[in-house]
């Protein structure tokens, strides 16, 4: 204990450097030396000032002599590095398996250190800056010192001997961040086998000639649509017909990648039995790191994931609701954001957004008179002045989207825009969950067509679940619903509500899911270089 508390004073500069006491016990200029000399000659630290900080304290001795925190360690680096978001830590990774190859473990030790002070920064700083890094961005390559009580629970973990525990709570800590890595190192295992690529020219139906059975059955069975037994059986088969074994396996494919589950190999069904095992290994590694902005608990938390369109309501960490919803189209993205769920408004009206009026509804008036009056909309002064300008008093002719000053309210009624609900939930992109006259859409495959908001298509039972989940009396929601007026009801029990955007995960049944990226957030960071060293050390 003595030890960890010299070290944090020295750390925190409260040896004074003007006294020759201070500078008998803190040789700087020795310490930095001793950090450039055991740094490898093709490689560079990020902190050789804390690191001869770090070493002097600790008598220059090692901080990597236990296995299983070199391995923990790695293995986290290794996630980050295949995420493709962040350039220098697959660098970094490189050089340590370099370092680790050659056995010069000096090196290695050094570059480990000076890099787990990078990546105590990047776990330290995800929460804030994780929407900006892992949705289309990467992560600076250079990252502040970490901040003081993560250096100093280093330093613990340390003079404690935990350090393996401290690097375990560094990876985000839910069930599913051991499930995907768990998936990601059988992807990777898969990787070294070689991959086949599936070749088709035209879409195939049931009892179809395959021109590339072999390999559809061989990528089916790796990616966990049929098993070992039905592949065989197939493969028994001996001939190129699309059986109906073979189409149960593909409607079983096309379910974990969020497809139509009608047994056709058509366009979208044939993307994913053509995407690369590298590319799911990177989107793999990518939402692995999402999982560290994401909420932990499940209490009372409605989870929104933009692209597998569903809601999942959570009471007690029990499913208590699964709907499917519509998201914004990539034109008008639902953005990633938490709130609390503070009301239910039955019957609601709408108050049309101005980003709306004037792009979609204004140039549909200029095209037809009625619209307005057939769709039960009314014309207020203001966002201030409710009072109502008759329709044939404004002159539509000279209406323009910069000249139209009034606000546009549709009123309710079941061809209301919200439909019979809206569930309130403040936050500043004015984004909240409601109810759609237009239910066709949730059996569509792509369920991206709104404005941003959320379109639930089961409105009526999260009202209802809602309600009793605050002891509202349901002979009071009853007369709600029965009323054509509109009726706003406080929630005594709010519930938090999070957009989320995962593109793969592990289900319950643990298969592994992908979805289509559909706002383009999971591209690629042209970090190829690095990216085709670390690939080539696990495949070699």
């Amino acid at each position: 204990m003595a030890r960890t508390v010299s070290i944090f004073l020295l750390l925190m500069g409260l040896f004074s450097p003007l006294t020759s006491w201070a500078e008998e016990i803190w040789p700087q200029k020795e310490a930095i030396k001793w950090v450039i000399k055991a740094t490898p000659d093709n490689a560079a630290t990020q902190y050789p000032q804390k690191l001869a900080q770090l070493y002097y304290a600790n008598s220059y001795r090692p901080f990597w002599r236990d296995y299983r925190s070199r391995r923990v360690f790695e293995s986290q680096l290794k996630e980050l590095a295949l995420s493709d978001i962040a350039d220098n830590f697959s660098i970094r990774y490189y050089d340590l398996l370099d370092a680790k190859l050659s056995r010069n473990w000096r090196h290695y030790d050094v570059l480990a250190t000076d890099t787990l002070l990078a990546y105590i920064s990047y776990v330290d700083q995800a929460p804030k800056f994780g929407k900006s890094w892992f949705f289309g961005g990467d992560v600076s390559n250079f990252l502040p010192e970490p901040s003081e009580p993560m250096l100093q629970a280093f330093i613990e973990a340390v003079d404690s001997k935990t350090l393996y525990q401290y690097l375990q709570a560094l990876s985000p800590q839910s069930d599913q961040y051991t499930y995907m890595t768990d998936s990601l190192a059988h992807l990777l295992q898969l990787q070294k086998q070689g991959w086949p690529v599936y070749h088709q020219v035209r879409m195939a139906k049931k009892n179809a000639i395959l021109s590339d059975k072999a390999t559809l059955v061989t990528i089916l069975e790796r990616l966990g649509a049929l098993t070992p037994e039905q592949a065989l059986n197939i493969r028994l088969e001996d001939n190129e017909s699309y059986s109906a074994e073979l189409q149960m396996g593909v409607k079983r494919f096309q379910e974990i990648h969020g497809l139509k589950q009608d047994g056709i190999i058509g366009k979208n069904t044939l993307y994913w039995l053509q995407l690369g095992l590298e590319e799911r290994v990177r989107i793999m590694a990518l939402n692995i790191q999402r999982l560290r902005i994401w909420p932990e608990s499940k209490q009372s938390t409605i989870l929104v994931n933009i692209p597998d369109y569903k809601l999942e309501f959570w009471l007690e960490d029990e499913l208590v609701l699964d709907s499917r919803v519509v998201v914004g189209r990539p034109s008008r993205k639902t953005p990633l954001f938490d709130a609390r769920l503070d009301s239910v408004v039955f019957n609601p009206s709408w108050n049309v957004p101005i980003k709306i009026m004037r792009k979609d509804i204004l140039p549909k008036i200029k095209s037809d008179s009625e619209y307005l009056a057939r769709h039960n909309y009314s014309v207020l002064r203001s966002w201030s002045n409710r009072e109502v300008i008759p329709l044939d008093t404004i002159d539509w002719s000279q209406v323009t989207p910069n000249n139209f000053t009034y606000r546009l309210q549709q009123r309710p009624g079941n061809g209301n825009a919200l439909g019979r609900y809206k569930f309130n939930t403040p936050n500043r992109n004015a984004i909240y969950l409601h109810d759609t006259p237009s239910k066709s859409l949730f059996n569509k495959e792509s369920r991206a067509y709104s404005s941003g908001c959320i379109r639930v298509e089961q409105a009526s039972v999260l009202a209802d679940v809602l309600m009793k989940n605050s002891n509202i009396n349901l002979s009071r929601v009853a007369k709600y619903r029965s009323n054509v007026k509109t009726k706003s009801v406080s929630l005594k029990n709010r519930i938090q509500v999070y957009t989320i955007y995962q593109t793969a995960w592990v289900d319950e049944d643990g298969k592994v899911n992908f979805r289509k990226d559909v706002y383009n957030y999971d591209k690629m960071r042209n970090h190829s270089k690095s990216r085709k060293k670390l690939m080539s050390a696990y495949v070699h």
